[in-house]
């Protein structure tokens, strides 16, 4: 997943009910809902100008939060009470059959043309998507940053869905109690309001601690919803605004809401204090629509297209996802830019095809309204049905080898009396199918963790701790520290393996992203500070252990804060600043420069070219992420006295082709990582580089 949660903003409109009396239609809602599904369709299609359309799910939430309320308020206020099981009648009636349509559709097409190894992951979120708990399941896997390299699941535009489901579970009896309360002589938006500034306070902490559950958490959404609903208490009396105040306030709300699409980006902490921005607009907007006034927003969101448009807006948006991401597979080619935009278009005809034979007809059978027993016995049966039968597709994944066996990676480089040579022969020999013997299989090399990420040793993004994380021998008084990023943790296994070998002591420090030089980077459109403050407590760390060898590597990736005029100068003396206080610990400093990158995800394009591996392969240059960086940590090395180590001839023929299969191992287990098959089956290779470094290979005892 480029970060997989970020790629999913802006999935997942609010939904309103329809209430059997006839109330005066808000035209203007209509077509703020067209303007919220464009917003989030402009900004998946890619469209420049619009990278924070996500925020249309904001004013989708507050639109549900306003309609549903109202008509719990009108449902309370004729008859004293809520009909929970009228309640939910309803909601299955309009939810179910065209989710369940697109789910099934979208499972159909993952199977065919999505990433075979994926498919099982795909199916556990159609499960999810079907019980309305995918936000869940994305939160957790946001949180995963071995999986941030990852496409976008086509399900993942459910999520939102989900915490409107999991806000209406409490919703209507917090509103019945306070409604209670209130007859007691309580305020009736009190309760409401402490519940919508905690939310408020979660969002806030929760963005800034951890981005994926505070985008995809219902607790830290509550209050979006929430705020459309204590509008709805005071719709009366925003029926009295002057026109004066009205008319200005929906324009001003409309403005408030394309200023947060245009000006936000990924980059964007969201939802935190930016949420404000777009819940504000909309909930100008439904305000000053209470007291209809001549020169209004309704000039523009009253316009015929737009309410025609909004009437599509839960089509279009539960099919145009799905169709951003399954189609170009189909394809066997990206499409972005106008491309994009067209292939979200073509998805309108599907939502009117959805509306008028699938939602309609159930919605308003004679057979279902009116009869909450049945309407929930089909809704349970469609979201069962679809559970089930994504289920039992996951059974039956889509063939992904080619019923051959190969050589074994491991063992013909270990057995080598050159395992460098030996290596080479490999390369050269590299299959272009999937061996029915790879080991790992390639449903598992994705999930495959060394002991580094399972034991918690390998620092988050946030994180400045130092953990404890020995390894191999650890009564040795031969001590070798693994330095670095991601992609230093990468070569874990093979160390871990020569340290077990040779008896050293190893010790791991190594953080997300974190670059070994004194150069501050920016993530995630900030200053990453933790990384600054966390490598100093890891050189300090090693100091105290006085290691004999420094293994030092980083990714090539990454940009500085600050860039400057000469960026090879820049990178070189940030290196160089590191290798000299490394070295200051008494350690001899190995510096291993950046492995190849594959033109893509390579589990992902073996899974959909299995008999095609070719088609993975990257060549030489354009493998090396970033040459000027390559050429400062060489020139920095070389400055330092340190050992230097190019793993490209361990991986690239000397033709320069870069393969993804070497034996029955498959190099790579995302778009930059090395599997953890291969990195341990390289551990010969990188030893004979090891023995290089004057010192740093103790002998065995």
């Amino acid at each position: 997943m480029k970060t997989p949660f970020r790629e999913a903003r802006g999935t997942g409109p609010a939904i309103e009910e329809t209430s059997r009396t006839p109330q005066p239609v808000r035209l203007d809602i209509q077509g703020l809902r067209a303007v919220a599904v464009s917003l989030v369709v402009l900004s998946h299609a890619g469209a420049r100008g619009f990278g924070g359309g996500y925020v249309g799910v904001d004013v989708f939430f507050v639109i549900s939060g306003f309609l549903i309320t109202s008509l719990l308020l009108r449902e309370l206020s004729t008859t004293g009470a809520i009909s929970i099981r009228k309640f939910y009648a309803r909601r299955a009636l309009r939810l179910l059959p065209a989710s369940t349509l697109v789910v099934l559709a979208t499972l159909i097409g993952s199977w065919l043309f999505l990433s075979k190894v994926r498919f099982e992951e795909y199916a556990g979120d159609a499960v999810a998507g079907a019980l309305y708990v995918v936000n869940i399941r994305l939160a957790v896997g946001g949180t995963d940053y071995l999986a941030e390299g990852s496409p976008p699941s086509p399900f993942q535009h459910f999520w939102s869905l989900a915490v409107e489901e999991q806000f209406y579970l409490l919703w209507p009896l917090l509103l019945l109690l306070s409604w209670g309360w209130a007859r007691r002589g309580g305020r009736l938006a009190l309760p409401l309001v402490i519940c919508c500034l905690v939310s408020f306070w979660l969002s806030v902490e929760v963005t800034a601690s951890s981005p994926p559950w505070a985008y995809f958490g219902s607790h830290t959404r509550f209050w979006e919803l929430g705020a459309g609903a204590l509008l709805a208490l005071a719709a009366e009396r925003l029926t009295r605004l002057p026109a004066a105040v009205a008319a200005p306030l929906t324009w001003a709300g409309l403005a408030c809401v394309v200023l947060a699409a245009v000006r936000y980006d990924t980059a964007t902490p969201f939802p935190g204090y930016h949420a404000l921005l777009p819940v504000l607009g909309a909930g100008l907007v439904l305000a000053g629509g209470c007291a209809p006034a001549r020169g209004d927003a309704r000039l523009l969101l009253a316009a015929r297209p737009l309410v025609r448009l909004g009437g599509l807006s839960y089509g279009w948006y539960l099919w145009h996802w799905p169709a951003l991401v399954i189609v170009p597979a189909a394809l066997g080619r990206p499409l972005d830019g106008a491309w994009a935009l067209v292939l979200c278009l073509l998805a309108l005809p599907l939502a009117w095809a959805t509306l008028r034979l699938v939602e309609n007809p159930v919605r308003f059978h004679p057979a279902l309204r009116g009869r909450p027993g049945r309407a929930l016995a089909l809704g349970g049966g469609l979201s069962a049905g679809a559970a089930v039968l994504a289920l039992t597709a996951s059974l039956f994944p889509p063939p992904i080898d080619s019923g051959r066996d190969a050589v074994d990676t491991r063992y013909e480089i270990a057995a080598a009396a050159d395992p460098a040579l030996r290596l080479r022969q490999l390369l050269g020999t590299s299959g272009t199918s999937l061996p029915s013997n790879l080991r790992p299989a390639l449903t598992d090399i994705k999930g495959t963790r060394s002991a580094l990420y399972r034991d918690g040793c390998h620092v988050g993004y946030n994180s400045t701790r130092i953990p404890a994380c020995v390894y191999g021998d650890r009564t040795s008084a031969r001590v070798v520290v693994l330095f670095g990023d991601s992609h230093a943790a990468q070569w874990f296994p093979a160390l871990d393996r020569l340290a077990r070998t040779h008896r050293w002591k190893l010790v791991t420090l190594t953080k997300s992203s974190c670059k070994a030089a004194e150069v501050t980077i920016v993530h995630d459109g900030r200053p990453y500070s933790s990384c600054d403050v966390w490598r100093d407590r890891a050189i300090a760390r090693i100091r105290a252990l006085r290691p004999a060898l420094v293994l030092v590597s980083s990714s090539e990736a990454g940009t500085p804060v600050r860039p400057a005029a000469d960026p090879v100068r820049q990178w070189s003396d940030g290196f160089r600043t590191t290798f000299d206080a490394l070295a200051a610990s008494g350690a001899k400093v190995a510096v291993l420069l950046d492995t190849p990158w594959p033109r893509t995800d390579a589990v992902d394009c073996a899974a959909g070219y299995p008999l095609r591996l070719d088609r993975c392969a990257n060549r030489l240059p354009e493998a090396i992420r970033d040459p000027s960086r390559r050429q400062a940590v060489m020139d920095a090395a070389r400055s330092a006295h340190a050992t230097l180590i190019d793993p490209v001839p361990w991986l690239c023929t000397p033709a320069g082709t870069c393969p993804v299969l070497v034996g029955n191992t498959l190099v790579y287990r995302d778009d930059s990582h090395l599997a953890e098959a291969c990195a341990e089956a390289l551990a010969p290779v990188l030893d004979t580089r090891l023995t290089l470094a004057p010192g740093a290979r103790p002998s065995t005892r």
